[in-house]
């Protein structure tokens, strides 16, 4: 077990909370960060965060604050969970307060609207005086509704540095929570983040009651659209093949606690994605994010026909149904036919 250090959390949502509770197994010293004062108060004395994880029990031993100050002083540590739109603002309120050896994790999976940047290199630019080699990446198949239960998860940290991904490692570790190091911060990233459009997907494919083959086929095409991507903005295509890409990718797709999942049944049953957003009540990552990847295959010059059409049903009030029927109507291709150009792994293009 580490040695017992004080680690803070931002924000509280079922993510980060679950995060908390993970580091307060190994003893660590653990504040929860919240905006909301009757959030912070609930956490406190009740032992709860029912609004994201219901009336699951929290450790005695988290404590939670609305002070940003009180969060970060002596902090060793400190992992960020705030949504893609909010990193930037909580960024800046960290810098007055954050000390320049304290470990800084990243836990949110998706990009910031507008510049497309992923989230790290959001930090980069935000935290004044911060080393951003030494910003971590934490991904991987983990819902939070497992993890606050202590049910086997495994998950995966990357960084620029290795040694700031073995201290986050070292960090969070326990008999239930399994953490593999990867030196690939930017397949890690996108991984995480364009999983949520295939959810999406798989969430509009079973609510329109397609089946188990339309589905299967869907997460290995997804899983090649990542790819192609992720490698044409600089990520190591074997990444898209562990905890942080296919990995993430089947839990996500397939699970009842995915909210990307959710919102595409949803969406699938007629609801327009304005009342689908409202009835969540929590931040669905994979609609921003098909924003971003739209723009970022256009940018990029690559073929994303899955995303494509997602991106029409979500912007463009295309119907669900239409959607899937172009996508099987596309032109002959063939699976693998960049194969014989060289690297087995081709069959990603």
């Amino acid at each position: 077990m580490p040695q017992p250090t004080k680690v803070a959390v931002l924000v509280a949502g079922s993510w980060g909370t679950a995060i908390a509770s993970v580091l307060t197994e190994n003893e660590h010293e653990v504040v929860l960060w919240s905006r909301n004062r009757q959030q912070v108060d609930e956490i406190n004395t009740e032992h709860r965060n029912r609004r994201f994880l219901g009336d699951a029990e929290l450790s005695p031993g988290l404590r939670a604050t609305d002070s940003m100050e009180e969060a970060l002083r002596g902090a060793s540590a400190v992992v960020i969970v705030a949504p893609s739109g909010a990193m930037r603002e909580v960024a800046a309120q960290m810098n007055p307060f954050l000390d320049s050896s304290t470990l800084v994790i990243h836990a949110t999976k998706g990009f910031e609207t507008g510049t497309l940047l992923r989230m790290s290199s959001v930090l980069a630019e935000s935290l004044r005086n911060y080393d951003p080699n030494r910003i971590v990446v934490l991904s991987g198949p983990s819902h939070a509704e497992e993890v606050i239960g202590r049910k086997p998860t495994t998950v995966v940290v990357a960084a620029n540095d290795l040694e700031a991904a073995e201290q986050a490692q070292d960090l969070l570790i326990t008999s239930y929570f399994r953490v593999y190091t990867n030196p690939d911060i930017v397949g890690v990233e996108l991984g995480g983040a364009l999983k949520n459009i295939i959810a999406l997907g798989a969430g509009l494919s079973d609510g329109l009651g397609f089946g188990d083959n339309a589905k299967a086929a869907l997460l290995t095409r997804g899983l090649a659209e990542i790819a192609r991507l992720g490698t044409a903005m600089g990520a190591n295509q074997l990444t898209f093949a562990g905890l942080a890409g296919i990995g993430d990718l089947v839990v996500t797709c397939n699970s009842k606690h995915s909210r990307n999942w959710r919102a595409g049944y949803m969406l699938a049953q007629g609801q327009p994605i304005e009342e689908v957003l409202q009835q969540m009540g929590m931040v669905v990552e994979g609609v921003k994010t098909t924003q971003a990847a739209y723009a970022l295959s256009a940018q990029h010059g690559i073929t994303m026909p899955i995303t494509n059409e997602l991106y029409h049903v979500l912007f463009s009030g295309k119907d669900p149904k239409t959607a899937v029927e172009d996508l099987m109507g596309r032109g002959r291709t063939h699976e693998m036919e960049d194969v014989a150009r060289g690297g087995a792994m081709n069959w990603f293009r």
